[in-house]
């Protein structure tokens, strides 16, 4: 995995500036941000906040819980995670610029508190071994080339019993992805696995699977739904917060063609809760 090339698709030094400027025109300046408030904003995977609601219902994660988000984004799913379970969380991503705003964004929701990011490497994550209860990642994997040891990173850092809950794009069948996608403008930083060689890299670095599902097809039902919302829509600027806020006005560009990868069969979502041994 080529990090700079990474970090400089997620880019935007001023990013904090952005989200401000954005909140602002959306008319929440001086309002106690909700994960709803939030939720155009910061929830960067497909189906947005009903995939976290999903994977978190699916862990029913325990008051008091130490939580690590890894690929943590903007922070959109460990605010509504620290928020809904009264979990403590730590989120890490790549980017300088991702986590400047995530740690905005959390004290804008009064939850600073339980929530905290560090710039850091999935690979090498800066924890001691058995820190975390649960490990939490959404459409993160799909930068990293080494599966391996991605997996055997969670592995270390979460207590024996723990569980690591995955929304992830997985490689399909129906031929060559087209792009760019959310994650990756060319395929020299996509890394993208099949279903079966996800789980056997799972399995490998010590996790049972308790969860399996494939979400392709409700992820194609739900990109149909905001096409034809789109198309519905009066002509216009794009809403004042958006993911066009943090990826550039291209971004819906991006997102039509995971929609379309998915149709195709070309990628697959999986929905996964595996426990730690």
């Amino acid at each position: 995995m080529s990090e700079a090339k990474v970090i400089d698709h997620y880019g935007h030094h001023d990013l904090r500036d952005k989200m401000a400027a954005a909140l602002a025109a959306a008319g929440l300046a001086d309002k106690k941000l909700t994960p709803a408030d939030l939720a155009p904003l910061d929830q960067f995977h497909t189906r947005g906040m009903a995939a976290t609601v999903e994977l978190g219902a699916a862990l029913a994660i325990k008051s008091g819980a130490s939580v690590i988000d890894i690929g943590s984004g903007l922070g959109g799913p460990s605010r509504y995670l620290a928020a809904t379970f009264d979990c403590t969380v730590k989120g890490i991503d790549l980017s300088p610029a991702f986590v400047d705003a995530a740690t905005y964004l959390a004290e804008r929701a009064g939850l600073a508190d339980k929530v905290s990011y560090d710039c850091a490497n999935a690979l090498s994550l800066p924890y001691p071994d058995e820190s975390f209860d649960v490990a939490w990642t959404q459409h993160v994997a799909m930068n990293i080339a080494d599966r391996a040891g991605l997996y055997g990173e969670v592995h270390r850092v979460l207590k024996p019993g723990g569980r690591f809950a995955i929304y992830d794009v997985v490689l399909g069948t129906g031929g060559p992805i087209h792009f760019p996608v959310p994650w990756s403008r060319t395929p020299d930083t996509s890394f993208l696995v099949t279903p079966d060689a996800m789980r056997a890299a799972l399995e490998t670095a010590g996790f049972k699977i308790t969860l399996w599902n494939d979400d392709t097809q409700v992820a194609v039902a739900w990109f149909a739904e905001q096409q034809k919302a789109r198309a519905a829509a009066p002509a216009g600027p794009p809403s004042a917060l958006g993911l066009h806020i943090a990826m550039g006005p291209d971004f819906s560009a991006f997102g039509a063609n995971l929609g379309r990868n998915l149709k195709e069969g070309r990628a697959g979502i999986i929905l996964a809760i595996v426990e730690r041994a």
